[in-house]
């Protein structure tokens, strides 16, 4: 397992470099801060002196390497807006959006669970069908549409559930659907395929024949054969949920990291902006290594390919 952990550390190092080296020259194609730091009476000079007090009248290649210097430390800049460190901005934005992922896909993998496996114990069924239908409109559906949807009519019509904010129960209701709504139509569908194969595998007929309930026979051991699969999906939904926030905490004002990055693009704010993208890639790669984890743990094929 170590030896697994490490080629999959390894193997990530390169894309986190490439992350890093994107977001860093990406950033300043944004334009200069000091068009929004200073105001439209600023002299040549007060450009020059606010330039060289943040380091931007270097060369990018020196802004580079002197940004790789800074991370070694972890020091992580000084965010131009409220001059004050950028990552203490990211860590007070982040935990947000983990909250707000954690529930989402808590909700969505119960769902889906139940759903897909109703769906599956009684294949071709109304129930069956319906189960396909929905699953399939909800995965097909955009977060966005959906998002300002539920705003215009539950909002704003209705008048049923807040527009913005993160106070009250009722608050959460329009963020965590509409996150939910793909990834439960996306697992519903998984876990109902994988349940078909593992209801129809001579175990279950064995399982009947010694008569284990119908209950026994699915939720302990029809679906925990089906996890594997279910498992690697709703990992690449999450990492999704927290890399694809940026939309849905825009809309909703959510105070997480995705609305912290379209904030900081907007003022120009290169530090903030950078320490969020790299606390982000570095918690999508810690995803990745626990649902490989994961999935080792739950299939032993899998264990032994990694120990090979």
């Amino acid at each position: 397992m170590l030896i697994f952990l490490r080629r999959r550390i390894l193997s990530s190092a390169l894309p986190l470099l490439v992350v890093i080296l994107g977001v860093f020259f990406l950033a300043r194609l944004t334009g200069d801060p000091a068009n929004l730091y200073l105001p439209l009476s600023a002299t040549p000079e007060m450009r020059e002196a606010f330039s060289a007090q943040h380091g931007f009248d270097d060369p990018l290649v020196a802004q580079f390497g002197d940004y790789l210097a800074q991370l070694a430390q972890f020091d992580f800049g000084e965010s131009l807006r409220t001059a004050q460190p950028a990552d203490e901005a990211v860590l007070r934005a982040f935990p947000a959006t983990l909250q707000l992922a954690a529930f989402t896909m808590l909700y969505a993998i119960v769902g889906a669970v139940l759903v897909g496996c109703l769906a599956a114990y009684r294949p071709n069924s109304l129930a069956d069908r319906i189960a396909s239908f929905l699953s399939a409109t909800a995965a097909s559906t955009p977060d966005f549409w959906f998002a300002i949807m539920g705003v215009l009519i539950f909002a704003v019509q209705l008048e049923w559930l807040p527009t913005s904010g993160t106070m009250g129960a009722s608050a959460w209701v329009l963020p965590v659907v509409t996150l939910m709504i793909r990834p439960f139509g996306v697992l519903v569908q998984v876990v109902r395929g994988a349940m078909l194969s593992a209801l129809s595998a001579p175990y279950i007929k064995v399982a009947r024949a010694k008569g284990a309930g119908e209950a026994r026979v699915v939720f302990g051991h029809a679906l925990r054969n089906a996890a594997a699969p279910a498992l690697t999906v709703a990992g690449d939904l999450t990492v999704g949920l927290v890399n694809g926030a940026v939309v849905v905490e825009s809309i909703f004002g959510w105070p997480g990291i995705g609305k912290l990055m379209i904030d900081s693009i907007l003022q120009r704010d290169f530090a903030v902006l950078q320490a969020a993208v790299l606390l982000t890639a570095l918690t999508i790669f810690v995803l990745n290594i626990l649902i490989d984890i994961g999935y080792a743990l739950l299939d032993a094929r899998v264990r032994q390919g990694a120990l090979a």
